[in-house]
Order: C-alpha cells, then sequence, then structure tokens
C-alpha cells in the first residue's frame, strides 16, 4: 500500500510540472496554433539589444557632418579688396551661375542706367508683342539692331516711345521681377534707375529657362547681345568668353563724372555666369571701364570657389551705398 501511494505522488508531482511549472518557474511560449508549447526560464526582463551599424560590430553609426555652405558675398568682398575704387566712385556687382543658383553680390544701392537700360527696353517690347499675339514690325527690328549691336540713341528713343516710356517698362518690369528699378522720366530713358541685383533678374529673363519671354524672344534679344560693335566690347566680357552684353557710359553734365556699367553672360571654364557691375562718379570714361572689367573678374572667381581659392590682394574697393 504504502508502495502504491508512493507511485501515486511521484505520478501527481511530474503532472504538475508537465502544466503549471517548477518552483525555478518556467514559462510556456506558444509558437502558433497547434504548434507544441516552448518553455524558456523566467529571468526578469529581456534586455534590449545593443544597436549595431550596418557591419554588426555593436559600434553606433555615425551621419557624416554636413559642410558648411560657401559664403560667396564674402568671398565676392575679400576678392573686391583688390579692385582699386577711387574715392567718391561708387560701384556694384553682381553674379550668377543659372544653373546652379551660386550667386554673390557686393555693395548696394541704387545707379542710373545710362545705355543698359536698351536691353530692358527691347525685353519690354518683346514682352508686349507676345501679349498682342504679334511680330515685331520692320521697323521694329531695325531699332532694336541698332540699339543694341551699335547702342544707336534715337532707336531707342523711338522704342521707349513704342513701349510707353517709363510706364510701359515698369509695367513689364513688374512681371520680369525687378523690384528696384524705375523708368526715367519723359524721354530720359538713360536717367532710369536700378540696381546690380535687378539686372541679374533682368538677365535671368533673357539667358534663363524660367522666363515670361518665349524662347523665340529670348534668342532674338540674346542673339543681338552677341553681336556688339567691336568698339563697345568693353566690360563684363572680360571676365571670360563668350560674351553677350550691353554697355552703358554716362558723363553727368553737373559733374563731368562718368556713369559706366556693363552687363551680360560670359563663360568661365565652361560655366555661363551672369554678371552686373554698375558704378558712377567715375573721373573718366576709361577709369570706369577698368573699373568694372576688374570687378567683373573678381566677380565671377568666387562662383565654384569652395573658401580656400579667394584670396584678396592689394588695393582698397569702397562699397556704394
Amino acid at each position: 500500500m504504502a508502495s502504491l501511494r508512493s507511485r501515486l505522488l511521484y505520478a501527481a508531482l511530474a503532472c504538475a510540472v508537465v502544466s503549471g511549472g517548477t518552483t525555478a518557474g518556467t514559462v510556456y511560449l506558444r509558437a502558433h496554433a497547434g504548434a507544441a508549447a516552448v518553455s524558456s526560464p523566467a529571468s526578469g526582463p529581456a534586455s534590449s539589444p545593443a544597436p549595431t551599424d550596418g557591419d554588426g560590430d555593436g559600434e553606433a553609426s555615425v551621419e557624416p557632418s554636413a559642410q558648411p555652405a560657401v559664403d560667396r558675398d564674402a568671398l565676392l568682398a575679400k576678392a573686391m579688396t583688390a579692385v582699386p575704387v577711387a574715392d567718391g566712385t561708387l560701384m556694384s556687382v553682381a553674379v550668377l551661375d543659372p544653373e546652379t543658383g551660386e550667386s554673390a553680390a557686393y555693395g548696394d544701392g541704387t545707379f542710373d542706367t545710362a545705355s543698359i537700360v536698351k536691353v530692358d527696353i527691347l525685353a519690354t517690347l518683346l514682352l508686349q508683342a507676345q501679349d498682342a499675339g504679334r511680330s515685331l514690325t520692320p521697323a521694329e527690328h531695325a531699332y532694336a539692331t541698332a540699339m543694341i549691336e551699335n547702342s544707336d540713341n534715337a532707336s531707342a528713343t523711338a522704342l521707349w516711345r513704342a513701349i510707353g516710356g517709363a510706364d510701359g517698362l515698369d509695367a513689364a518690369n513688374e512681371r520680369f521681377g525687378l523690384a528696384g528699378t524705375a523708368g526715367g522720366d519723359g524721354d530720359l530713358w538713360g536717367l532710369t534707375t536700378t540696381t546690380a541685383a535687378d539686372q541679374l533678374a533682368l538677365l535671368q529673363q533673357v539667358f534663363g529657362g524660367d522666363s515670361v519671354l518665349t524662347p523665340a524672344s529670348r534668342t532674338y534679344l540674346m542673339e543681338l547681345m552677341e553681336q556688339i560693335a567691336d568698339d563697345q566690347a568693353w566690360g563684363v566680357s572680360a571676365a571670360g568668353s563668350s560674351a553677350a552684353l550691353k554697355n552703358g557710359w554716362l558723363p553727368r553734365s553737373a559733374t563731368g563724372l562718368w556713369v559706366i556699367n556693363s552687363i551680360g553672360r560670359v563663360t568661365v571654364d565652361g560655366r555661363d555666369l551672369l554678371v552686373a557691375a554698375l558704378s558712377q562718379g567715375n573721373t573718366t570714361k576709361a577709369a570706369g571701364i577698368s573699373l568694372v572689367e576688374a570687378a567683373a573678374r573678381a566677380a565671377v572667381s568666387v562662383c565654384g570657389a569652395d573658401g580656400a581659392t579667394a584670396s584678396a590682394g592689394p588695393g582698397l574697393a569702397q562699397k556704394s551705398s
């Protein structure tokens, strides 16, 4: 009898182990319906595995730090210290790579346009013709060619009147994105005032892809700017090759000092760059030309620069106000 009780006790203990657990504690898991129970020792909350990188070596991965943006305005200011600017002369220059969006500007303030406004006049005429759904007349073509290629003033006056003078120019410039340009009074188109930033915006309308001008209008204006008369092929063209440009020069009767401006596209190391160089208060035309050419070269030198390639040279540049 005792032997029977012992066998029953052992059987009960065995059942307890299978159905409930032991004093050490056994946890039962079922992988899925119908699967056999799987046990694992209960040892308290499991710790999360240490994060690993792609190689699984236990080291946390580290993202490379972002490269700081290049301050091209600062690079241009540094480069401009090598450009001598006479006392009383004001200078502003700006450059843009339309493909990459890299840009730099030096100086600010408002300048009389002199003849660089002729690009704006023709752009306005082309925009108005687009709106009217018409082509330029033979007379308008003749005026446009003489105005851009030879800087003919009588042709500029004829087209200035055709576009409605300052009112027509200002209305077109609002669509072109020129916020700081105002047409001159009466027939004084050469006293239109502008900024270097606005001239870059105008050049983008001619040479950039995002323009309110049609491709045909842009090509027409661009080709005229590529055929400037030899005696006027100075200014921003000194900074590169394959230039398309328009220059402006104007002696002020009250002071005898010169307004000298140059705008256009140049190719530098295979990159097409847009450049606007504006100056006033030059003692001579030749001095003004030398200034805008030096400023244009300084400007293109900072496009593509990494912060260490543009260095200052001797000289002193006076920033315009």
